[in-house]
């Protein structure tokens, strides 16, 4: 495992994650099937969201979930195994929360607005660049009107906001440091950034005022 992350290394870590949280893994669920769960008809796509949103924070902050995942997961190498599994994580409750609100995943433009959110608050500045307000649903014309260079310039931007935040928690070089099974993992999750990264993605793909 290399000890730097880079740019390319946490996009590569990303789409690692997407297509695992999409297309399912043996033992875990996929986006798609969590999402499922949260159908309720008397509730809207935003409450939908929130109930999914509570469940992840309550899943994760439990002892062990994240070391679970090693059992399932086939880590990519070029990044820390915590920060793999907690990416992943992310990633499919953001995929979850799109699905809830009719997008579809296959879909490379709906995919970088799922990495968009993973930046936090900084997805605002993001996509504000590109004409989509985070609040507003996003439209199919907005999205069809995302071009490739602009698809590739907003995974760059999140690549790089992601590679400043682990920097600033000091993970970037914790990799030979942390085992791929253990505790130590577990320890790491962290619900905060996890229940924010939630709430943008329920603004972003299941506003209140929709």
């Amino acid at each position: 495992m290399s000890k730097d992350l880079t740019e390319s290394k946490v996009i590569a870590a990303l789409d690692w994650a997407y297509e695992k949280a999409v297309n399912g893994v043996a033992g875990l669920d996929s986006a798609q099937e969590i999402a499922q769960g949260y159908k309720k008809p008397n509730q809207t796509p935003y409450e939908q969201a929130n109930s999914l949103i509570r469940w992840q924070n309550a899943k994760a902050g439990t002892s062990g979930f994240i070391t679970g995942l090693g059992g399932f997961l086939v880590m990519p190498v070029t990044i820390p195994a915590n920060l793999a599994s907690v990416m992943y994580v992310q990633i499919r409750m953001i995929a979850a929360i799109a699905h809830l609100g009719g997008y579809d995943l296959r879909d490379d433009k709906v995919k970088t607005l799922v990495y968009s959110c993973m930046a936090g608050n900084a997805a605002k500045d993001i996509l504000k660049d590109v004409g989509i307000q985070i609040g507003k649903k996003v439209t199919q014309n907005a999205i069809k009107n995302i071009s490739k260079s602009t698809i590739t310039a907003i995974n760059r931007r999140v690549g790089f906001r992601l590679l400043t935040k682990f920097g600033e928690k000091g993970v970037v070089n914790l990799g030979k440091a942390i085992p791929l099974l253990g505790g130590v993992i577990g320890a790491t999750f962290d619900i905060t950034s996890t229940n924010l990264i939630g709430n943008i993605a329920r603004d972003a793909f299941t506003p209140k005022n929709d």
